[in-house]
């Protein structure tokens, strides 16, 4: 159960920046901190992990300047949900019960969602900003990925504690607007 939610994890980090999580998930398994099964573990390769760190770092840089970050969401529409499926179905291969066909399908929705919400927030920040806001808000969102795939790879219970108090404070701010609707004449 806490492979899925490491899955999760990884595949939502994946809809804010495609190459980071599979950085962090390929290093973690080349040093044996994380566990990848065939096909998946081509990912441990000297080649593929520099690969990875030079897309890394073209994202995390085309991600701050304002207008060219749209572009490459739009660019990255195909591509994060993509590496969201990839790293579902690598952390998910894990477990065994689990279809790699459901594992994808998953990853893809996951991180396509994640991706949606990015991409149509994004515009927003520029405008009410005049781009300023870019940097901080591709910074926040470079760190989340980050720290959100470390947990998933290294301490995936606590990926699980944080999406159980997450789906808490969501339900918990539900049923208080819920009441203060209720509430008004």
């Amino acid at each position: 159960m806490v492979n899925v939610f490491a899955a999760f994890g990884l595949s939502a980090s994946a809809g804010l920046n495609a190459y980071l999580p599979l950085l962090i998930v390929a290093v973690s398994a080349r040093l044996g901190a994380f566990e990848l099964n065939e096909p998946f573990d081509v990912m441990t390769s000297w080649w593929v992990i520099g690969v990875l760190i030079a897309l890394t770092l073209i994202e995390i840089f085309v991600d701050k300047i304002p207008a060219v970050d749209s572009v490459n969401d739009v660019i990255n529409t195909f591509i994060r949900p993509i590496a969201g499926a990839i790293l579902f179905a690598a952390s998910a291969n894990i477990i065994s019960e689990m279809s790699p066909v459901l594992a994808m399908i998953l990853g893809l929705l996951v991180a396509g969602g994640i991706h949606v919400g990015k991409t149509l927030a994004r515009p927003v920040v520029t405008t009410t900003t005049v781009g300023t806001g870019n940097v901080v808000v591709s910074t926040i969102e470079d760190v989340i990925a980050a720290v959100t795939s470390l947990l998933a790879v290294l301490l995936p219970w606590m990926v699980m504690l944080v999406a159980v108090i997450g789906i808490v404070i969501f339900l918990l701010w539900r049923i208080r607007r819920h009441e203060r609707k209720a509430a008004k004449p």
